[in-house]
């Protein structure tokens, strides 16, 4: 039965994105110690979603949010500001929260979604910039050296 034009759904053009994690390939991040699975890129939001997997002294740099990110630990454990974090804990970060290294304290992996851009840092300043643009450079760069 088709529904009454008056109240058909506005967007119903728009498709859900799949992305089907246990068929992705990890792209190694940090050679043998941090890796990333990119399972969803809003180019027109900047928002982005991936699951992180670190080996355990893994460190990330420090780093400031430019924007929201939400952090749910599937495994392991983490070393984040004052305080661990583990499998089922869900950490909200909100835009411009600044903080110091994070620390991977076993084996670890969480998913994270984040609502746009991240700047890393070290005592000379601002080291490196990721935002859904250099998210699909590594996409781009892992799919075409599994194709070659």
């Amino acid at each position: 039965m088709a529904l009454p034009q008056d109240i058909s759904p506005v967007n119903s053009e728009l498709m859900d994105t799949i992305a089907r994690a246990s068929e992705t390939d990890w792209i190694e991040t940090d050679p043998g110690m941090a890796f990333m699975k990119i399972l969803w890129l809003g180019p027109e939001s900047g928002r982005w979603a991936a699951l992180f997997k670190w080996k355990k002294g893994y460190v990330a740099a420090p780093h400031k949010h430019l924007s929201a990110a939400h952090t749910f630990v599937l495994s392991g454990r983490l070393e984040v500001r004052d305080g661990e974090f583990g499998a089922g804990d869900y950490v909200y970060e909100p835009n411009g929260m600044v903080h110091g290294a994070t620390t991977a304290l076993e084996d670890t992996e969480y998913l994270f979604i984040c609502d746009g851009p991240i700047l890393f840092y070290n005592e000379d300043g601002f080291t490196n910039y990721m935002g859904w643009e250099q998210l699909k450079r590594m996409q781009d760069r892992a799919a075409a050296a599994k194709a070659a």
